[in-house]
């Protein structure tokens, strides 16, 4: 089970070949995308040029891929992991914690391509389709 980091998104919308393929290699595989995606998602829609046409797509998305709501187990791994990282001095994004947290307790790999940036989050399963 995968779960669809929003760079991987983009990478998809815009042509990106390796996520394209590994989209259509791993097509039976199930795969999802956090709410936190869909509102960035959303939010880059809304500030294009092509609002209406980039919103389509946005939705089309939501269609496509089940949107992974926040859940208190979800908050909980978000704290938990977010007071370990600000410890150790490496603190990441909320949103980005929220996506990880999400990863972790659903035990579903994160595709991303900011695999320097996650890998801080100790026990997550990243893989990188976009290279």
């Amino acid at each position: 089970m995968f779960l669809l980091d929003t760079d991987t998104i983009i990478y998809s919308l815009k042509g990106n070949a390796r996520v394209i393929s590994n989209l259509r290699a791993y097509a039976a595989a199930p795969k999802a995308i956090s709410v936190i995606t869909y509102g960035e998602l959303y939010f880059g829609a809304m500030k294009s040029a092509q609002a209406d046409e980039n919103l389509a797509r946005v939705r089309r998305i939501g269609e496509i891929f089940p949107v992974i709501d926040v859940t208190r187990a979800v908050m909980e791994t978000f704290g938990s992991i977010k007071a370990k990282l600000q410890q150790r001095g490496k603190p990441l994004d909320d949103f980005d914690l929220i996506i990880a947290a999400t990863a972790l307790v659903l035990n579903y790999r994160l595709v991303t391509n900011n695999v320097d940036h996650y890998v801080r989050v100790p026990g997550l399963d990243i893989v990188n389709w976009s290279v």
